[in-house]
């Protein structure tokens, strides 16, 4: 027997829409395997949102979207100017989906979004970084009150279950050392910079043509989304309440091709990487280039993966890697929380 499962989407940029996406494609295989059917019953853009209890069609959001539409302008479902609160306040739903813009000054529009969704008893599946780095513990806390599950696979590496892992898979054991290659795009660079004898402009201009930097690579270049990405981590599976401040972040910028040439020749790889690790009474958390020896897991990473290794000390060595060309595996990582919910 089906149950069917209403949901609500903010935010129908890449993450969003290939959501939708996957899916069209998944639906019946996910109605097959683990008796639920999604039925979007609302969707907010910048351009306002669309609501429809009957559920919209996804194909033709898809496609308003792809022709540079907003959810405001769907037929008959349309509502210009309501923004993303006032839509989870109206609509009934099951679960609020997070994919909306990460912000790191108020964490809006998705904060309020988070907080809204849960005082009304809905479940949230969150692939914006935003709140969980600003407010981890004020919304895992209130989501445990209220009995609702708060989800947020997707927002660490992608489609890599990198906090199912540590949160799930790990349980029972300590967990010693996290090593993490977070971000897709410092990876890219430093791995073509050194693979290739590339310059540092060039393998930048490559990852933006990719598709997988953005116009203005700061947050990544610089080491900030993967200092994100560590507080969560250090959030939720090492349990330490954390903020930004506790993290010392160095980015990729600096390093040079001679730097690459050099770690090669002593037998080392320099990668990207996020650090937790266990001092005897506090972690200890950074990210910055480190100099790998080349059979570390991450030193053995290409230009298109993301990975994590813990350290514990009862389960041993536990690596994980991912290879993913673009944003669809995180997107993936939200239909995933979103069947994890019921399952």
């Amino acid at each position: 027997m089906e149950r069917e499962i209403r949901f609500i989407l903010i935010g129908l940029g890449n993450i969003g829409r290939n959501l939708l996406d996957i899916l069209l494609q998944r639906q019946e295989a996910i109605a097959r395997d683990y008796g639920l059917r999604f039925r979007l019953v609302g969707a907010a853009d910048s351009s306002g949102a669309a609501i429809d209890d009957a559920g919209l069609t996804l194909r033709q959001l898809i496609q308003l979207k792809l022709g540079g539409y907003g959810a405001a302008v769907y037929p008959q479902a349309g509502r210009p100017g309501m923004n993303a609160l006032e839509m989870v306040q109206s609509v009934e739903a099951d679960i609020v989906v997070d994919a909306s813009p990460t912000n790191l000054e108020d964490g809006e529009p998705g904060m309020s979004c988070v907080r809204a969704a849960i005082a009304q008893g809905c479940h949230v599946v969150m692939a914006n970084k935003g709140p969980l780095v600003l407010a981890f513990g004020e919304l895992t806390g209130a989501a445990e009150e209220a009995g609702v599950t708060l989800s947020y696979s997707g927002t660490v590496a992608g489609g890599l279950p990198t906090v199912n892992i540590g949160v799930r898979d790990l349980a029972g054991s300590g967990v010693t050392r996290v090593e993490g290659i977070f971000n897709g795009t410092t990876n890219y660079i430093l791995t073509r910079m050194a693979s290739e004898q590339m310059g540092y402009d060039e393998a930048l201009k490559g990852a933006q043509e990719g598709g997988i930097a953005e116009a203005d690579p700061t947050l990544d270049v610089d080491g900030w989304d993967a200092a994100n990405k560590l507080v969560i981590i250090a959030n939720s599976v090492l349990r330490r309440a954390t903020t930004l401040a506790d993290v010392r972040v160095e980015g990729i910028r600096k390093v040079t091709l001679e730097q690459l040439e050099e770690a090669q020749a002593q037998g080392r790889v320099i990668k990207p990487l996020a650090v937790a690790e266990w001092d005897g009474q506090d972690f200890d958390l950074s990210v910055g280039p480190v100099a790998l020896e080349q059979s570390h897991p991450m030193a053995r990473t290409g230009m298109w993966d993301m990975g994590v290794v813990y350290h514990t000390d009862t389960m041993g060595r536990i690596s994980a890697v991912i290879t993913a060309e673009g944003p669809v595996a995180t997107s993936a990582a939200v239909l995933r929380d979103m069947t994890n919910v019921y399952r």
